[in-house]
């Protein structure tokens, strides 16, 4: 076995159908007292809302419904100096990777205005974006008359408290089943290849493609079908768990760049360069990718892992077409004069330097970027 280092995050997960019933109970025996919950207005709307508020009662201190995409700074300097007025002491984020991340930055904000870091994060993922499981999140600043996303990671933001509940994805919109499926994908694909690999995660990353490979198109056909709701759920959980034990590379930190400049959501930019970066990895991590082509079923015997490498990011973009999610940055509204400025902002990230091929000149992030509009 190669050499790896491995650091773990106590959490408590509870996963499974109506487990939103148990969260007062695991909140009282956490003995947090007052809890602000950051989510959006679509939650109530869709009826998401009363049974956490039930659950919760008179632990619930404030709500937040203005939750944005990208999380931006402004938000979470209001969102913060809510949760300061009512001196809250956890903060629970409902919804997608947007809600999850502000929880978090509001968590870090408070901690760095107190003593006292122990303002416990709670995730409620609605979508299947992962963020969950991690220590990372991502804030967008204005910065020389555009924005850009500064992406952290602290371990005291790691939710300690997670309840998956697959009857919250059953109205999950088919473009956001889409998009956020193929970013726990690519979870999976870049724990798989990630500088920092190792059992744990890589067993996690499999086992997440399978699920996954199995239960994405079924959810994104038929948003009603309980089983496969829970399958995906559990495969997105396997993939955030893969993600959360290493350190990500190319493929996230380009998105990141692509989303926090451009406020292109984070599965649209996955979908579009999830294939092409797999395509630049080829012939490097060629082995990493044919397990990544195994767990998702395309083998056929007696290929080589350069071909199944391939089969891999073939599959990937399959999945992107049936789905009918972008598959170009022009069709994300990217135009093309702004390519080497994001490419530039991409070799700059710590995130995308991290890379097992190693990235030596701004030419070739440029040139990816070219092969993806």
């Amino acid at each position: 076995m190669s050499a790896f280092r491995l650091t773990n995050s106590a959490q408590t997960i509870i996963f499974g159908a109506d487990s939103v019933a148990q969260l007062g109970d695991a909140v009282a025996q956490a003995g947090w007292r007052r809890v602000m919950l950051c989510t959006t207005p679509s939650f109530r709307a869709r009826g998401h809302l009363a049974p956490i508020e039930a659950a919760l009662g008179e632990r619930l201190a404030i709500t937040y419904e203005d939750v944005q995409p990208h999380v931006p700074a402004l938000q979470v300097a209001d969102a913060a100096a809510l949760a300061d007025q009512y001196q809250v002491d956890a903060v629970l984020g409902l919804g997608g990777g947007s809600a999850i991340g502000t929880a978090k930055a509001v968590s870090a904000a408070l901690a760095s205005q107190s003593a006292d870091p122990r303002v416990a994060v709670i995730a409620i993922p609605t979508t299947y974006a992962g963020s969950e499981m991690t220590p990372v999140f991502g804030v967008t600043e204005r910065e020389d008359g555009g924005t850009r996303k500064v992406t952290r990671t602290d371990a005291n933001v790691t939710p300690w408290l997670v309840v998956y509940d697959p009857l919250l994805t059953l109205d999950l919109p088919p473009h956001m089943t889409a998009g956020t499926g193929i970013n726990a994908v690519a979870h999976c694909v870049e724990a798989l290849y990630s500088t920092a690999r190792n059992p744990l995660a890589s067993a996690a990353a499999a086992g997440g493609l399978r699920a996954i490979s199995h239960a994405l198109l079924r959810c994104y056909t038929h948003g009603d079908d309980a089983a496969a709701r829970d399958e995906m759920l559990g495969g997105a959980f396997l993939a955030g768990t893969a993600l959360a034990h290493v350190a990500m590379g190319l493929h996230h930190g380009i998105c990141h760049v692509i989303g926090g400049t451009t406020g292109v959501a984070h599965g649209d930019a996955n979908s579009v360069m999830l294939p092409h970066v797999m395509r630049f990895h080829a012939r490097a991590i060629a082995p990493q990718l044919a397990e990544a082509a195994v767990a998702m079923g395309v083998v056929v015997a007696g290929q080589s892992d350069e071909a199944l490498a391939a089969a891999a990011a073939r599959q990937v973009a399959e999945w992107v077409a049936a789905m009918r999610l972008p598959a170009r940055l022009r069709e994300l509204g990217i135009e093309e004069r702004r390519l080497p400025d994001l490419a530039r902002m991409a070799f700059a990230s710590r995130t995308v330097q991290n890379d097992p091929r190693p990235i030596g000149d701004v030419a070739d992030i440029e040139t990816l970027l070219r092969e993806a509009w």
